[in-house]
């Protein structure tokens, strides 16, 4: 049972539960030309992994020797924005758009420098869902509606892994009837989604119940959501944990960058994961789809941040210590890779 609660200036309020049932999904990272991921440089090919649900515990047959139980949640969640608070979205994210098209060096943390990928997608009216509007509002609509890729002030896609069941999540509500949706639901995902198309998506279902806390956002002194992680588990006690600093893979020096110590801490992780027989594309999606957790752990000690990333040993059929690296390196084959860039 999942509960998320919200409050705003204008009286509305929500509190959801959830219970979801799946047979099987999918972990489909996109190709750098159609968006990438984290490590898009690294990993420029889309590729797919299927994987099994039973009640709680997911497998897949293109990552062997991973059975765990995951952490299921919905990647999205939020209300609608004011008018001028969408204005606002798309005002400042024109303005990176068009930064990044004058010069893409220019981008700090872009993983390519280039054309590709995008910083941010702009209104379009081409797949805009709209509802039940009528068809000539809508379609004036679409030229502004802001697309739901990112996360913003009202919530959205913020792919937050411990939003599971049992959360309380307040949300700040910009219009009358707060307008809230739900979706995207996720069988597990690891801290980050670093594979954009990471977690194991899934259908699901929602039942949900509406409070109301008036004036929450002056209240509670924020005006972005807030959450009580619920006990939901799974409960992971041991854990190989990789560090990264704010140095570039080409050994260029950052200032307190927390975004290259986290990249790096996953690089690491990969390169640890390929020397049990996992290829770097395996290893990849374990880190998107396994409950990994990531941590800011240092943000002071000038010039570096750092970042890590610990990985549950009770996720695998083995040891994955430094201990079991001689005994536990074999060939596990791959997962689905198309160099369609689209596909």
């Amino acid at each position: 049972m999942q509960s998320l609660e919200i409050f705003s200036k204008s009286n509305s309020s929500i509190w959801v539960h959830s219970i979801i049932v799946q047979s099987s999904d999918s972990q489909a990272p996109f190709s750098q030309q159609n968006g990438g991921g984290f490590l898009t440089d690294h990993f420029p090919n889309a590729t797919k992994s299927i994987w099994n649900l039973e009640g709680y515990t997911v497998s897949s047959r293109h990552i062997p020797d991973v059975r765990y139980e995951g952490k299921i949640h919905p990647g999205l969640a939020g209300c609608a924005p004011s008018q001028e608070l969408l204005e606002e979205w798309n005002k400042r994210e024109q303005e990176l758009i068009d930064k990044h098209a004058e010069d893409p060096e220019s981008i700090p943390n872009h993983p390519t420098g280039k054309a590709e990928p995008g910083v941010a997608n702009p209104p379009t009216p081409e797949g805009a869902m709209m509802g039940e509007m009528d068809p000539e509002e809508a379609e004036a609509a679409a030229e502004e509606a802001a697309r739901t890729v990112p996360p913003r002030e009202h919530g959205g896609n913020h792919d937050i892994k411990d939003l599971s069941i049992g959360s309380t999540v307040y949300f700040p509500v910009y219009v009358e009837g707060a307008k809230f949706a739900l979706g995207d639901f996720h069988a597990s995902q690891g801290d980050g989604e670093i594979t954009f198309c990471g977690a194991i998506e899934m259908a699901g279902y929602a039942d949900v119940k509406f409070d109301v806390i008036k004036n929450g956002m002056e209240k509670h002194g924020v005006d972005h959501p807030i959450f009580e992680p619920g006990h939901r588990g799974p409960t992971f006690e041991d854990y190989v944990t990789f560090c990264g600093y704010s140095v570039t893979e080409d050994g260029e020096q950052k200032y307190i960058d927390s975004h290259i110590a986290y990249r790096r801490a996953s690089l690491q992780a990969i390169d640890y994961l390929k020397k049990f027989g996992y290829t770097g594309e395996q290893a990849y999606h374990i880190l998107g789809t396994v409950p990994v957790e990531g941590r800011q752990s240092g943000v002071v000690d000038i010039p570096n941040a750092c970042s890590t990333l610990a990985v549950p040993k009770g996720a695998f059929e083995f040891d994955i210590s430094p201990s079991g690296l001689g005994d536990n390196s074999t060939d596990r084959g791959n997962v689905c890779v198309t160099d369609n860039p689209l596909s």
